[in-house]
Formats: structure tokens, sequence, C-alpha cells
């Protein structure tokens, strides 16, 4: 037998041994204690590691500690060698009492003894200057109106007047052209909400007649781009920026600080409201506007107190003016969000389908109108031209009917707006009839966009025939046309 005989049996048994069962398992056991091992030891090295970075911390935080009251030791007493001077030069002045706190050069020194180091150092970082404010803008606004003289406004002219004034002025000085009625829904809208929703084609003079109000107003209007990302209302107010300690305020902001202080109406443009989600950024402003107490819409602008903050900021909130519409302009187009029905709800709408012909304007002056006067000629006109008991079984018969063909209502909330809007507009030179056939077409038979086109379109020629029957055949036109439009679009 050869020496290659002799290896070949030996590796022939040393390989019949090792792949049996018993040699496999102790392979898989020695694997598993390698792994136990190895996991053992990443533990002790992350724990190791978590002690001295512990460590690390506290010396540091022991040092800053440190750094920190001898800073404040050496300002204590360059102040008490001050007040010992000041004290020698004054032979007939005692003082008698001390403040309990100490406030050197706006770093406040209290009784540490019961908070533990993160505490205090938590507390040395923040250095406010109470001697300077955050709010820039705001500050300028309390200055200006400190001595503010009273100012003379117009109180002799009627709503009708102030319809047929703001189109001739807005021909004659701008030439911006209105037709008379989309004046009258504009100015009736006021008495309704705080929100007015102006949409249509572009080009229609969405924007122009908000602008042109303010001009006419002598009060000019603040036009407040809407930007694709916005989603919250501190796109639109501004917030606090903690870098440099100051507030980022915005021209509504200011705007709105201002109008607490002036009875003048001010008008607000949401330009293309729709570009981002309303609900989103204009979310807390729909809640406040609901509630009816004015003195009760605060919005919330800082979440802290300055004792150098403006006036008018109550505990870091701000009074919604009452004097201050918001107007906003919205397409429908690929580019936009659709206005959700809470929303809607909640505004005026006025379509802008068209442009007015272009006439000669009289040369009228501006009008200075406060919120007061206006309110009361509102109110006034409501309280003259109430609904005629006719018209309201009128709108009764046609909620039972829509409730019954189309689960739609008017609801508590529209029928408010209803007996708002219709004896305004009357008083703007509008007709009753007129009135309700453009509000129930804005407010009620849009609705009818969210239920089954199919079904809409089969019930749609009813729908019409019906209110021909209860307004009289045509005196319904607008409402007509919605739902011909609906219909179209089914």
């Amino acid at each position: 037998m050869n020496i290659y005989s002799i290896f070949g049996s030996v590796f022939s048994k040393l390989k019949q041994n090792l792949t049996t069962p018993k040699a496999i398992f102790i392979y898989i056991a020695i694997i598993f204690i390698i792994i136990v091992m190895v996991f053992l030891m990443i533990i002790m090295n992350e724990k190791n590691r978590e002690e001295d970075q512990k460590q690390l911390i506290k010396n540091t935080k022991s040092a800053d500690v440190n750094k920190i009251v001898d800073e404040v030791t050496k300002k204590i007493d360059s102040v008490s060698l001050q007040l010992n001077d000041r004290m020698d030069s004054l032979d007939s002045v005692s003082y008698v009492e001390t403040v309990p706190t100490q406030v050197v050069e706006n770093v406040v020194v209290k009784d540490n003894e019961n908070k533990d180091i993160d505490e205090i150092i938590d507390d040395s970082n923040v250095e406010v200057n109470t001697t300077d404010t955050r709010f820039y803008m705001l500050k300028q606004i309390d200055l200006e109106y400190e001595n503010v003289k009273p100012e003379s406004f117009n109180e002799n002219i009627s709503l009708y007047e102030i319809c047929e004034e703001f189109r001739n002025f807005s021909a004659y000085k701008l030439k911006l052209y209105y037709d008379i009625k989309d004046i009258r829904r504009f100015i009736a809208g006021l008495a309704v909400t705080k929100l007015i929703i102006l949409q249509g084609m572009s080009g229609t003079g969405k924007t122009s007649l908000a602008y042109a109000f303010g001009e006419f107003l002598e009060n000019k209007t603040v036009v407040v781009p809407i930007q694709p990302m916005w989603k919250e209302r501190t796109d639109l107010i501004g917030y606090y920026n903690e870098f440099t300690r100051k507030f980022n305020e915005t021209t509504l902001l200011y705007k709105m600080y201002e109008a607490n202080y002036n009875p003048q109406i001010y008008i607000t443009v949401l330009d293309e409201m729709n570009i981002a989600r309303v609900e989103y950024y204009f979310a807390e402003f729909l809640s406040l506007l609901e509630l009816p107490n004015p003195e009760g819409r605060n919005l919330d602008v800082v979440s802290d107190v300055w004792p150098t903050d403006p006036v008018l900021l109550n505990k870091g909130k701000l009074r919604l003016p009452v004097n201050m519409w918001f107007i906003g302009t919205a397409n429908n187009d690929d580019s936009t969000f659709a206005i959700s029905d809470k929303v809607y709800d909640r505004a005026m709408v006025l379509n802008l389908d068209t442009k007015a012909e272009v006439f000669d304007g009289k040369d009228v002056k501006p009008k200075r109108i406060t919120i007061d006067f206006l309110q009361k000629k509102m109110t006034e006109a409501q309280n003259e031209f109430k609904l005629s008991q006719r018209n309201l079984r009128r709108l009764e018969m046609l909620d039972k009917y829509l409730i019954e063909k189309f689960h739609i209502t008017f609801g508590n909330r529209i029928m408010k707006q209803i007996h708002a809007y219709v004896p305004v507009m009357v008083a703007c030179g509008g007709k009753e009839l007129d009135a309700l056939d453009d509000i129930i077409s804005r407010k009620i038979l849009r609705k009818l966009e969210s239920k089954n086109p199919v079904y809409v379109k089969s019930q749609s020629e009813a729908l019409c025939n019906y209110l021909d029957e209860v307004f009289g055949v045509d005196k319904m036109p607008l409402c007509k046309n919605t739902i011909r439009t609906i219909e179209q679009n089914a």
C-alpha cells in the first residue's frame, strides 16, 4: 500500500466523520456561541460609549453652570458697586426695601436652590430683552394712534347711493366697469358674512372689484397672493423667529392690528384663494368668524407674553377686527383645489362670468364710511324690507321639495343668510324675488353638484318646472341656469 492510498483512506474516514449529524450539530452550536459573544460585545461597547457621553455631558454642564454663576456674580458685584456709589451721593435718600428679584442687564437671578443642573442651564439660555419689542410694525401703530385726532366720515348716504356712486367712481376714476346688479350683490353680501368668494373666468374683474371698493372708501385694499404650499394660519399672519427673537410680521397682520384702532371699513383680498387648500390655512379664521360675539373672535398670534408686546395683543391673541372683510378670488382649473362645502356654506358667493359694458361714469368723490354706520344702514334695511310672507311660504315649499327629491335642505345657517341678504339687496335697489333667485342658486342648488349626476340629470326638468310653478314662469332664471349647467356637466 503506497502513501497515496493511505492518505486517501484517512481523508475518506475524516470526511465521513465530519458530515455526520452529530458533527453538524456541533458546528451549529459553535456558530450560535460566536453570534451570542459578538452581540454581547456590541452591547457592552454601546453601554460604555453611553457612560462616556453622560460623563462628558455632566462635566460640560458643570463647567457651563460655573461659568454662568461667575458671569452673573460679576454683574451683581458691578451693579452693587454702582448702587453703593449712588447711595453715597444721595444723603437725603434712604432705601427701605429692595426688590426680591434682581434684574441685571436682562439676566434674571432667582433662587436656584431647588433646581437641577438642566433647569439652571435652560433658564440661563433664555435671556429676554425686556426693553426691546418683537413686533416692530405693530408697535409703530401704537405710537401712531397715541395722539390721533378724530376724523370726519360720511354719514349721510344710503345703501342705494353707495352702489350707484361706487359704480360711477370706478368707471370715471379707475376705468373699471361693473354691472349695477353685481355691485348690489357685492354690497348686500357684506351684510351676510365676513367672507365673500368672487369666482368666474379670468379677466372678469374679480380682484379689481375689491381693489376699487377700497379706493372708493379711501382705505386701500390689502391684496394677499396665496401661495400653493400654504397650510396654516402662520402663512397669513407670520410667525415668531426663535433665532432672531423677532416676529416676522406680514402686511395682513399689520392691517388687522390697525383695523382694531380705525373705525373705517377694511377690505382684504385673498388672491387665487383656492390655489392652496382654504380649509388648511384659513381654518382658524373660519371657526372664529362663526362665533356670534365679535369680542370672542381672538386669533392666536404668539404663545407667550412680553411686557413690550403691542397694546392690543391680549395674552398673545389679537381680536379679529369687525370692520374687515375677506374677499377671496377663485378660479376653477387644473391648478386649483375644489372649495369644500364647509367654506361655501360660510361664505357668500358672487359669480362674475361676463364683462360689463363700458359707460361714461360720473365724477363722484370717494366716501369715508365707518363700520358702525354701515351696520346701522344694513340693520335698518333688514327691519324695513323683511321677506314677505308669500315668499317665505314659497321657500318652505321649495325646501320640502328638495328634501324629498334630493335630500338637501336650506338649514338654519342659510335661512339666516337669506334674511340678512335679501332686505339689503332691496335697499340697494334690487328686487326681492331677484335676490332670492340669486342666493338660492348660489347657496342651495349648488349642492346638487355633489349628488348622483345621473339622477340629477333625470330630475332637472321636473325641478325647473317646479320653480316655475312656485315662483312664476321664468321668475328664477339664475336658479334654472344653475340646474341646466349641472345637467350638462353630468
